[in-house]
């Protein structure tokens, strides 16, 4: 799926997201259709390094800084600083690969 693909699926009234996302593509999937409890479950219930760069971002987006920074750590990644939106996008493009 290419990114133009994945942000697509996120629009529209489909409430279901495409088949076989990774849990960290699920968790943005549900971030960008508003849904921030699916999001951080989606991401929390997967150790992996990817929902856990997720995970980060989602703490970063509700202000958590310390908890963001936890997980950044916890996904080896360095600590974002710039707009959220960006920083959604660079993680989708990396996912998506």
């Amino acid at each position: 799926m290419s990114l133009e693909e994945f942000v697509h699926s996120t629009k529209g009234d489909a409430e279901i997201p495409p088949a076989g996302l990774s849990a960290a593509l699920l968790s943005l999937w549900y971030d960008a259709r508003g849904d921030w409890e699916s999001a951080h479950k989606a991401a929390q219930d997967d150790p992996a390094r990817d929902p856990a760069w997720v995970h980060a971002y989602l703490h970063r987006k509700e202000g958590d800084i310390g908890n963001a920074r936890y997980w950044y750590a916890r996904a080896r990644r360095p600590e974002a600083e710039g707009p959220l939106d960006e920083e959604w996008t660079q993680i989708a493009r990396a996912l998506l690969g």
